[in-house]
């Protein structure tokens, strides 16, 4: 017979749930996945005209901690004025079945 885990034996913050959540929570983390996922190589202004809404500080901020959590890379070309491209590692591309399955659910339940 199976035992069933009891909730009172288990902590939300050791599963692979939260640790994936710590991940990708945030407003704009999940724009910059999907961004870098539809658009594979997307320098900073244009990612930012993209998304819309996220101000230049948020926008840095949040792509140096995808690149912290080595979900992004950034590739820096040594030029005036300087260009700077981001890209998903492959770290990141092991998101893209979940990202994908967002899309067809939201595509799916959309009213």
């Amino acid at each position: 017979m199976m035992r069933k885990e009891c909730i009172a034996d288990c902590r939300l913050e050791d599963t692979g749930f939260n640790y994936t959540m710590s991940l990708i929570q945030g407003k704009y983390k999940m724009f910059i996945l999907y961004t870098l996922m539809e658009f594979t190589v997307v320098r900073f202004n244009e990612m930012q005209k993209y998304i819309g809404s996220i101000t230049y500080k948020t926008l840095s901020a949040t792509l140096k901690q995808l690149e912290a959590d080595g979900l992004i890379s950034r590739k820096e070309y040594p030029q005036i004025p300087p260009k700077v491209e981001y890209r998903l590692t492959e770290r990141g591309k092991s998101l893209i079945p979940i990202l994908d399955q967002m899309c067809e659910w939201g595509d799916q339940n959309r009213l």
